[in-house]
């Protein structure tokens, strides 16, 4: 039994009548602001016309230690679109929480000043000092070498309300579950393990969960899974998730399938390390991040029917392992060829997609990282999309990544893509051509979701970070949770 899981919660964030004096405070200034606000007044000339200088100058975030018992920080918004702004202010949140970290501030007062009637300033400030504290140390025993403990708690003044804080940081605490799975090791997180902490989740947000172990994969007949999982001495799992609130206000579910390939080695078609196989542990992120959008829907009881679904398994070459040239009957009943064995998330995938369409829904996203081939062609800057949903589903989908700054790029699905995943020898083949890797990908994926409709989100550059990259840290990032949850929040 996998030990009990809570997400992570770095620092908590709540609301605050009014600033009291003698605070370590953080004030949010709108752009090109002249005047010091009147809580500042207590500084004396020189710190003050400091202030002003570095308003002058530009600059975005600024500190005046006048006393010994009290910081002030000084934050101007930028100039721009709304969600560049909103980006800029995450990435100060970044910077701020290494100044508070430095300073040894235990408890922050946000106060803002700006012409943003709703606080989401002062709410995108404090996401990114929220994620920035975020730090995973699950498995360390020498107390000397965990980071020390600093800020715990961030409180918001007017006009941010109450409950667009809550919901704020049980989105984030989400975003912190899924970094936290992701940054679980396999012997850690095996396919049993995943399950039972997506399960144990579930109880404390308030979705429902069901495991299929292996007799009932076998029963199902999802070959695409069982062929993955023939190589490893650990069973498969298939999870639901569900969360349908009683006010839904969807008569038809929105589906998401997330890999849930918790270790690949690429089987016999054997990756190399290190650089690529050493870090095949985030290779069940899009499971994680499902996981996170279904603990915060719950969490927040947001009035949308939505069903999670993860495949789960290692992928490894031992025992009586698939091999390339096998032939798999899948769930759906179509036939694939499997060229390489290190192809394999979009078969279990394919499965998932294939149950998916039981449930007649309204739209189905498979979240993956999928092909290095999406990771080459945009990095770690964004996600690859491509799918079968309508402009405007899609239209609201790169909405909802701009304004959360986890931004879409979609590839065509065009018909000739088709020729890519061509077999001699059965309906289709699992590894495509060397050139648009990742369409080839997308487009094996579409037939197994035909007549739904549905988005492949390809997250193999940004799911997982080699080396810290502002408030998304470094290791597991949770890609994906925060994108989600506002396209769903946001579906009338």
């Amino acid at each position: 039994m996998a030990p009990k899981i809570r997400p992570s919660m770095p620092i908590q964030l709540a609301s605050a009548a009014q600033l009291p004096p003698h605070a370590d405070s953080v004030f949010l200034l709108p752009a090109g602001a002249q005047e010091l606000p009147a809580a500042l007044a207590d500084l004396h000339e020189a710190a003050r016309r400091y202030v002003a200088d570095q308003l002058a100058t530009d600059s975005k975030l600024i500190t005046v230690n006048h006393y010994s018992h009290r910081h002030y920080f000084v934050v101007a918004s930028g100039k721009g679109s709304a969600h560049l702004i909103a980006e800029a202010m995450r990435k100060s949140g970044h910077q701020l929480h290494a100044l508070l970290k430095a300073d040894k501030v235990t408890e922050l007062y946000v106060q803002d000043l700006t012409e943003a009637a709703d606080g989401h300033l002062a709410l995108a400030l404090a996401e990114g000092v929220y994620l920035s504290a975020y730090q995973f140390e699950g498995y360390k025993t020498d107390e000397k070498s965990k980071a020390p403990a600093a800020l715990t708690r961030v409180l918001l003044t007017a006009p941010a309300s109450d409950e667009a804080i809550q919901a704020l940081e049980n989105v984030l605490r989400g975003v912190c579950l899924a970094r936290d799975l992701i940054n679980a090791p396999l012997n850690k997180l095996n396919a049993t393990q995943f399950a039972e902490r997506m399960a144990e989740a579930g109880d404390e947000a308030g979705y429902q969960t069901e495991i299929f172990d292996l007799p009932r994969i076998e029963a199902l007949r999802m070959g695409g899974l069982l062929a993955v999982n023939l190589g490893s001495p650990e069973p498969p799992t298939f999870t639901i998730m569900e969360w349908k609130p009683e006010n839904a206000r969807n008569s038809k579910p929105y589906v998401l399938v997330g890999k849930g390939v918790v270790f690949d080695t690429g089987g016999l078609s054997l990756k190399p390390t290190p650089g690529s196989m050493d870090i095949m542990k985030c290779d069940m992120s899009g499971g994680a991040a499902v996981t996170g959008v279904l603990y915060a829907l719950a969490k927040n009881k947001v009035p949308v029917h939505v069903i999670g679904l993860v495949p789960a398994t290692d992928n490894r070459p031992g025992g009586m392992a698939y091999v390339p040239g096998d032939v798999l009957t899948m769930y759906s009943g179509l036939t694939v060829e499997v060229l390489n064995t290190d192809a394999e998330g979009r078969l279990i995938l394919a499965d998932a997609l294939a149950f998916a369409k039981k449930y007649e829904p309204e739209l189905v996203f498979d979240i993956a990282t999928l092909t290095g081939a999406a990771a080459r062609a945009i990095g770690k800057e964004g996600l690859v999309a491509m799918g079968t949903a309508d402009d405007e589903q899609m239209l609201a989908l790169k909405q909802a990544g701009q304004r959360v700054h986890e931004r879409i790029v979609e590839f065509p699905l065009w018909d000739e893509y088709a020729e890519h995943i061509k077999s001699d020898i059965a309906d289709i083949n699992n590894l495509g051509k060397g050139e648009a890797g990742a369409i080839s990908a997308g487009k094996f994926l579409e037939r197994f979701i035909e007549g739904t409709p549905w988005v492949h989100l390809d997250i193999a550059g940004p799911a997982y970070l080699t080396a810290p990259d502002s408030y998304r840290g470094k290791g597991g990032t949770g890609t994906s949770v925060r994108l989600l949850y506002d396209f769903l929040v946001n579906q009338k």
